[in-house]
């Protein structure tokens, strides 16, 4: 009977020390709340850069010219004779006094008939040499191949996103060529005829660079462009 007794006793002992030690530790000091997270950040504005657009009003089609191995754009004006190069600039007098805007226009067409006159018998030179020229390439035929070619100069002339540029260079041109002398006009039009070239060149490269910028842009935004013919 006493063994039971401390039993029971010592039982309440232990039940007593528990609740002593759980009351303690209640009566501790409390962990603070956890602060509420912040909300996610929210998702970054993608702002879409402008779709390239082609310079100076260009179609977005049109074909750029190949690239020779002297790396300049292949071009009706390059590797031509004397002769040839005397005749083509002639023609850019000729397209820009018929397409050139005024006023340029209106000074343009007055220089242009004053160098007809002035340079008739070099020019009428020029022109046979350029008819023997083509004959010695494509024999009784020639004609329609000479017509042909020179269709091709006036095209390349007026293509309207240089025109701008090209009656700009063809006005100082017609200026300068009002103080050669009349044996002048060859050498004369060898060294000027690259000053009209050099505008197309320049349209063309930054239309090269429109299509690249285009093709990036493309590959990121929208729809891969539709590759370009090559003329």
């Amino acid at each position: 009977m006493q063994v039971r007794q401390f039993g029971l006793k010592q039982a309440l002992l232990t039940l007593g020390t528990a609740a002593v030690i759980a009351l303690v530790a209640s009566c501790g000091p409390k962990e603070a709340p956890q602060p509420t997270p912040p909300p996610p950040p929210p998702p970054p504005v993608v702002v879409v850069p402008p779709k390239p657009y082609p310079p100076t009003g260009a179609s977005r089609d049109l074909p750029v010219p190949a690239i020779g191995a002297d790396g300049l754009f292949q071009s009706v004006n390059r590797n031509i004779s004397p002769a040839q190069m005397t005749w083509n600039l002639r023609s850019a007098y000729n397209v820009a006094a018929l397409n050139c805007a005024a006023p340029e226009r209106d000074e343009i067409t007055a220089n242009y008939r004053a160098y007809l006159r002035r340079h008739s018998r070099a020019l009428a030179a020029a022109n046979r040499k350029v008819d023997a020229e083509f004959k010695a390439l494509h024999g009784t035929g020639f004609v329609k191949h000479r017509e042909t070619y020179m269709t091709n100069v006036y095209n390349h002339y007026a293509l309207p996103p240089v025109m701008s540029a090209f009656c700009r260079a063809v006005l100082a041109i017609s200026r300068e060529e009002k103080l050669i002398k009349t044996t002048e006009l060859e050498p004369f039009s060898t060294r000027s005829l690259p000053s009209v070239e050099i505008v197309y060149d320049d349209f063309f490269r930054r239309y090269a660079q429109y299509r690249t910028e285009l093709a990036a842009w493309e590959s990121r935004w929208g729809q891969p462009a539709v590759p370009q013919a090559t003329r």
